[in-house]
């Protein structure tokens, strides 16, 4: 007896293509090895959406689309949806004394982003040029073999750097997160004070030697700062926890096959 190896999905006697799924898994992560994991994450979306269409037109909402951006609209599915949950989820205002308690918990989490003083070198190529990168990452490799570690030493390197920060020895002067494209970013996290990358780094800008001069860490906020914050992010935790209560009492009240409402 054969048994397909991904079976039709179906809820409430709607059937779900199996052409929709494989679209949808292209949105869900999985290892590489396990590509059945990303169906069935993909089988469980698409279960959980029909649940919701279904409700709605149950309880004949008729919801004009919204305009999320200038000249970009919800589809009528994605204002139906959202129609159901503002009807059917009742969410409690957020106490005062809720935002403090989770304040509370640990104060230290809610700092000002920090600042690193960051000098660098380029060796500038266009990555997508594969004989260019090489021959520009060859350079770098040299260049830094010809650091010493100290602050001097990579001032006389950035030298011959590509970019305009070799005027004043590399300095690109303080940093914050997001100022960097996110390549050399990640490599400035990984960095102590005083430290210069172990190998090039390759960004869209060609390959950096970087090297962190100081680190100035965020300063703790006060309160009245990230009240805000912690409050839309309660609200945010409290809508989640009822709307996946709201779409399990769907999913009781459902017949579905070929895919499960238990988190993957």
């Amino acid at each position: 007896m054969n048994v397909a190896l991904f079976p039709d999905v179906v809820v409430n006697g709607e059937t779900i293509p199996s052409a929709a799924i494989a679209a949808e898994a292209q949105n869900h992560s999985a290892p590489k090895d396990k590509p059945g994991i990303a169906w069935r994450k993909a089988a469980q979306a698409l279960a959980i959406r029909a649940l919701l269409l279904q409700e709605a037109k149950r309880r004949g909402l008729t919801p004009d689309p919204l305009e999320l951006a200038p000249g970009r609209f919800e589809t009528d599915d994605e204002a139906l949806i959202r129609a159901l949950l503002d009807e059917a989820l009742v969410i409690a205002p957020v106490s005062e004394g809720a935002v403090r308690a989770e304040w509370e918990k640990d104060p230290a989490r809610y700092r000002s982003a920090p600042l690193w003083d960051v000098s660098h070198i380029l060796c500038a190529c266009d990555p997508r040029d594969e004989a260019e990168c090489a021959a520009a990452k060859a350079r770098a490799v040299v260049l830094l073999t010809r650091l010493d570690g100290d602050a001097k030493g990579f001032a006389a390197a950035a030298r011959d750097s590509d970019c305009g920060s070799k005027a004043s020895g590399g300095h690109l002067g303080q940093l914050g997160p997001g100022d960097t494209v996110p390549e050399f970013e990640a490599a400035l996290r990984s960095l102590n004070e005083g430290a210069v990358t172990p190998a090039p780094v390759l960004s869209r800008h060609g390959w950096h030697i970087i090297r962190l001069n100081a680190t100035a860490p965020g300063q703790v906020l006060p309160y009245d700062t990230v009240r805000p914050k912690i409050a839309q992010a309660l609200e945010k935790a409290a809508w989640a926890h009822a709307s996946r209560a709201f779409v399990e009492s769907l999913g009781q009240e459902a017949q579905i096959s070929g895919a499960s409402l238990t988190p993957i």
